[in-house]
């Protein structure tokens, strides 16, 4: 079973539009999906509208929210991350997550498709393309 933890930017995405691709992620068997407060509510501070708030709502009813992170500062080394996006890399390891999704090119990807510290990095669609 993977462990997929969610970056913010992959639940504002998912609960922006009514139907997004990125929902099929919900309904994939064998996946646990997680996040963290700090995920959520980065995603939840960007959200406007009068319908997304509640979809987000809906979305991380079945995402596990895990408060597990590594120390302030601490990144594998080689690694080189803004100090908003830090947490989401050291939220995903603590949480011994399989996989980080995310779609934020500028601050992570330059690391996708690595595994750093038995976590893969990775795109939602380059996820979902090998789950078909």
């Amino acid at each position: 079973m993977d462990t997929v933890f969610l970056d913010a930017c992959v639940l504002f995405s998912a609960a922006y539009r009514p139907k997004p691709k990125l929902v099929k992620l919900w309904q994939l068997p064998e996946v646990r999906l997680i996040s963290s407060p700090y995920a959520a509510g980065e995603a939840a501070r960007n959200i406007e509208g009068p319908e997304q708030p509640e979809r987000l709502k809906e979305l991380l009813q079945e995402v596990e929210l895990v408060n597990a992170m590594l120390p302030e500062g601490a990144l594998p080394e080689g690694v080189e991350l803004p100090e908003k996006a830090a947490p989401i890399l050291r939220g995903a390891i603590a949480a011994n997550a399989s996989h980080l999704l995310t779609s934020d090119w500028k601050h992570f990807g330059r690391y996708y498709w690595q595994v750093i510290e038995g976590l893969t990095i990775l795109p939602p669609a380059a996820y979902l393309k090998g789950k078909d």
